[in-house]
């Protein structure tokens, strides 16, 4: 998990979301919310892990640049 702000100041979190299933590959990925809020986040699909290990330690390796491009990334779906 990482709390970055975003392009406007706003305080997000990064984290890793989990899929039930027998499907193991790419079963983790990217979501972000809004600090306080969790329920009203987004996912990003398109990042990726096998692993909840893999996929926390990526994340912590993650600038505040590229995280405030994929929340961009993961908003735009939504909103667009």
């Amino acid at each position: 998990m990482r709390d970055f702000l975003d392009s406007d100041g706003d305080a997000w979190v990064a984290t890793v979301r989990s899929r039930e299933g027998l499907d193991f590959k790419g079963r983790h990925h990217l979501y972000f919310y809004p600090e306080g809020a969790a329920d009203q986040g987004v996912e990003l699909l398109d990042v990726k892990w096998n692993s909840h290990q893999a996929a926390e330690s990526t994340l912590a390796t993650m600038s505040g640049v590229e995280l405030r491009k994929r929340l961009r990334s993961a908003r735009g779906r939504v909103d667009g």
